[in-house]
């Protein structure tokens, strides 16, 4: 398998621009300002099957399209490295190993688009990330390569990073909008989308880290050469983030379509301690849970929808049969309680009713009309949001009461767990 977006993370000095150079580095972002049209550039990503790989799957080649160019107002990329979702930490090693891999991706982006400014929004815990990204900035404005006529062109390209302040609901991409403005992180009702009116009310591209460092590959060597690396409609690889009860846990780059038994079983080393696979989440805290007889779908954002999940951020977290699921949807409810914004009131008091709802069953304090409430407790977060964090809600809690019954009738039957707990955290939620 060829990797792409890893390849230099072994590199010594990977962040540095003249180690960049040296392995061809911004030779795709030349080819693309000197010898292709911005249509041609945007041809290639659209043909190249690259998706939104922060956590819709949205085709980026499409989503560019939508920006209006007969608009007058100026348009803006916007770089989501906000990367709050439990269970993902991949756009940090890109931020970390391969920064200039990303300011190439946005110079295409840019150039496509005719776009001049950019922001890289990134979470403000990533300081090491941080720094690292603004040394590679003012490395490239000094060589040329980002500021005033880039490489020699009549192109210039300013880019900005913005650091926020930690709150989940600022990678959503409206309320990123909103915080990048300076004001609270809460989403904005759609339509108008962000490609029409996006920041500073001005057309805006938003795309993750992970997505835009794919770019210069697909430009540097064709659409069609990077579409074949994944599968149908899915183009190329993605960084997979295992984490869990797996011997290797860490970051995969592997091709989009792969198998979620080959991924656990052969890359992530499988089950520690000779224990046996209980449950997966495939892409991060908010997508639906999958039991073990599920793990043969493959991993692209067509097949996991259709197995009634989510590809999301790429997050994969694998559980054993030490894992007891109350407390893990107890976990992922007190997240989903913490991090509301409180916007909306289905989400605002449905998401603590939750919470307070499994503590209560965890602790055997449950009743069996607990149970009975749940799903319509959840049913109703989920569609009754104006973003998709009361979806989220919805898709994981509640996959954890569908499909993991029988350990919640135990513990509101039996006030106790039935599930041997040496190898997981008890923590006082």
């Amino acid at each position: 398998m060829e990797l792409v977006t890893t390849k230099r993370f072994n590199t010594p000095n990977s962040h540095k621009l003249d180690t960049y150079l040296a392995d061809g580095g911004y030779g795709a972002a030349r080819k693309a300002l000197t010898t292709m049209t911005p249509a041609q550039v945007m041809e290639e990503v659209k043909k190249s099957n690259l998706r939104g790989l922060g956590g819709a799957g949205f085709p980026a080649g499409m989503k560019w399209g939508f920006i209006p160019q007969n608009n007058p107002k100026p348009k803006y990329l916007v770089v989501n490295g906000d990367e709050g979702e439990p269970g993902t930490f991949k756009d940090k090693y890109i931020l970390e190993k391969d920064p200039h891999a990303l300011l190439e991706g946005i110079i295409l982006c840019c150039y496509a688009v005719g776009i001049h400014k950019a922001y890289v929004y990134i979470r403000g815990e990533y300081i090491q990330q941080i720094r690292i990204l603004q040394g590679a900035i003012e490395e490239a404005n000094q060589r040329g390569f980002l500021g005033k006529g880039i490489m020699g062109t009549g192109f210039d390209l300013e880019v900005v990073v913005h650091r926020g302040a930690g709150a989940y609901i600022c990678g959503e991409e409206s309320a990123l909008l909103e915080s990048l403005e300076g004001k609270k992180g809460y989403p904005r009702l759609k339509p108008p989308f962000p490609a029409v009116v996006g920041l500073f009310g001005c057309p805006t591209v938003i795309n993750n880290v992970e997505t835009l460092a794919c770019v210069p590959h697909v430009i540097a060597k064709g659409g069609e050469w990077y579409a074949k690396l994944g599968c149908e409609r899915n183009g190329g690889n993605r960084i997979f983030c295992v984490s869990g009860h797996v011997n290797k846990p860490g970051i995969y780059e592997l091709p989009l379509g792969i198998p979620l038994r080959e991924m656990i079983e052969q890359h992530a080393g499988g089950i520690r301690n000779g224990n046996q696979l209980k449950a997966v989440i495939p892409g991060g805290i908010s997508s639906a849970i999958l039991t073990a007889a599920e793990v043969d779908v493959k991993m692209d954002f067509d097949s996991l929808k259709a197995a009634g999940t989510m590809g999301g951020s790429g997050g994969v977290i694998v559980m054993d049969d030490t894992t007891c699921m109350v407390w893990t949807a107890l976990v992922a409810a007190r997240f989903f309680a913490h991090e509301s914004c409180g916007q909306c009131s289905p989400c605002r008091e449905g998401s603590g009713w939750i919470y307070r709802i499994l503590r209560r069953i965890y602790h055997g304090e449950g009743r069996e009309q607990d149970l009975k409430n749940l799903p319509g407790i959840v049913g109703n977060v989920g569609g009754n949001t104006i973003c998709a964090f009361g979806d989220a809600v919805t898709m994981s809690v509640g996959s954890y009461v569908q499909k993991f019954r029988s350990e919640f009738e135990y513990h509101i039957r039996e006030k106790k767990c039935d599930v041997k707990r040496e190898n997981y955290a008890q923590t006082n939620h």
